[in-house]
């Protein structure tokens, strides 16, 4: 098998496996043709639905299949004989009838059992597609072929998606007592400005100013009398803390006269 192909058989059991809960080892239900064509082939039959189904297999025949392999004669005791190596299924018909309508009958409305049918008619093929969640197996010359789902499985997929996403029955007994929440409403009116983009003001008080005025004076008049650059004491502060060099004295010695 291809690998597109086999990629594209995996979505499919998984949407039967998730929207209808299938699950291994899948029920395979097989007619009694599928089984004279397939030994005709010699064709390992089982093996072929596991690897069409992407999954293991668990095959299914009913009575009145394996009758109606009994009737066409001794040229299909190969499919006979294969027939009875698959689990019997009992379909409660005292009389048997055609296996067609056996595997109707199996399946019935909604396939509650969740059976995979294999089957080569194209009569039963299109009655089957009318119930949802029926997946159809069928060989085509040599190939096993798994089909798309029908309109009516993508219906009920689409079905069961909204009703999950409903609230369940407790949760709607508890919505009607409780009524419905009144929400309050926000006023609209001017927005606030952001306040990280807002500058903060400086507080400045007058006595820092006038303090601050007469230091100012005060050193101005001190540099004035002394007629000299140096720094005051306020102006040492706020200036550089670098420590002042200290002045050498100079010392001049006069050589005395002798007596």
């Amino acid at each position: 098998m291809r690998h597109k192909r086999a990629k594209a058989y995996k979505r499919l059991m998984a949407l039967y496996h998730l929207s209808f809960g299938f699950r291994e080892p899948y029920q395979v239900l097989v007619d009694s043709e599928m089984c004279s064509i397939s030994t005709s082939l010699k064709m390992d039959l089982v093996k072929q639905f596991a690897i069409v189904l992407q999954g293991s297999v668990k095959p299914m025949i009913t009575q009145c299949s394996i009758v109606e392999l009994y009737k066409l004669g001794p040229s299909e005791q190969a499919a006979v004989e294969l027939a009875k190596t698959f689990e019997r299924r009992k379909c409660n018909h005292r009389e048997a009838i055609s296996g067609n309508e056996c595997i109707a009958s199996v399946v019935g409305d909604s396939n509650k059992h969740r059976y995979v049918i294999a089957c080569q008619s194209q009569v039963m093929r299109a009655s089957l597609r009318g119930v949802p969640g029926v997946p159809i197996v069928h060989l085509n010359r040599t190939v096993m072929v798994l089909e798309p789902p029908s309109d009516a499985t993508i219906q009920a997929k689409r079905r069961a998606e909204e009703k999950a996403l409903l609230p369940s029955d407790p949760e709607q007994k508890q919505i009607k007592t409780d009524g419905p929440v009144d929400v309050p409403k926000r006023k609209k009116g001017p927005k606030a400005p952001n306040p990280l983009s807002v500058k903060k003001k400086k507080v400045r008080t007058d006595d820092s100013n006038q303090t601050t005025g007469q230091t100012k004076a005060g050193g101005k008049r001190k540099l004035e009398e002394d007629g000299t650059s140096r720094p005051t004491s306020d102006m040492q502060d706020s200036g550089d803390d670098k420590p002042r060099r200290k002045r050498r004295r100079r010392i001049t010695v006069t050589a005395e006269a002798p007596d």
